[in-house]
């Protein structure tokens, strides 16, 4: 039967590859890579043969038309990017939704994805949370900020190295240098780091120590902020 298999891969750690991906990925027909030379390095440490197409940003809106047909034929498909669950912040969106409209079968497998483990790492309220992803680079980023300003639930961020400084100092300025930050980094790698504190001590850290490899940034929300500083306070009357 024809399906769409959407298979998240390690963040950086291959020990985190499910046995039931490794199954998956070899007993589809095709599989659909973000980059087919990140991705042949894991299928190869896999022993994984199956297929390869080059499936991205740039040409997803130009080759989804024929996979659905390929589909449709009774082919069975996996997407996977170059690391985490495809979609997220990464291309997977559009086939599935033509998937989905077409009839087709979609199954996401459960497994890696960088900000779950950054938002339980952070120790900030994860009962609520929003997931912003990568905030606009220019036109939309100062509105942006001021709607996240008034945010009340934990929020969660994918920020490049070299905007990391750039962005904590933004924080300063819509949020306040108060508030509760946390900047995981390199996860489920060798040299993972977790900066905890408010947005100045984050930002002091990073201006010493220049920030390097995949980050998440995971920030309070203005209610958790507003009902620390209240039991603070409250604990200090009684005291």
């Amino acid at each position: 039967m024809s399906k769409l298999y959407i298979v998240p891969t390690p963040i950086g750690n291959l020990e985190d590859m499910t046995f039931r991906a490794i199954r998956i990925l070899k007993e589809v027909d095709l599989i659909l890579a973000e980059d087919t030379r990140t991705s042949g390095k894991l299928l190869k440490h896999f022993e994984i043969g199956t297929h390869m197409h080059s499936h991205h940003m740039h040409n997803e809106h130009k080759t989804t038309e024929n996979l659905i047909a390929r589909l449709k034929a009774g082919e069975t498909i996996a997407l996977i990017s170059d690391a985490g669950t495809p979609a997220i912040s990464d291309p997977g969106f559009l086939l599935t939704r033509a998937c989905v409209e077409n009839k087709i079968e979609v199954e996401c497998l459960p497994g890696a994805t960088a900000f779950v483990p950054a938002l339980v790492n952070s120790g900030l309220p994860n009962d609520k949370f929003v997931f912003e992803g990568f905030l606009p680079e220019k036109k939309g980023r100062q509105t942006r900020f001021l709607a996240l300003a008034e945010e009340t639930r934990t929020m969660i961020l994918y920020v490049s190295p070299h905007k990391l400084v750039k962005t904590l100092s933004e924080f300063i300025q819509y949020f306040g240098e108060d508030r509760q930050v946390c900047v995981s980094r390199e996860l489920s790698k060798l040299h993972e780091e977790n900066v905890r504190g408010t947005a100045k001590e984050v930002l002091a850290h990073f201006e010493k120590t220049a920030p390097r490899g995949e980050i998440v940034v995971v920030v309070a929300g203005k209610v958790f902020e507003k009902e620390a500083k209240k039991s603070k306070y409250s604990k200090n009357e009684e005291e």
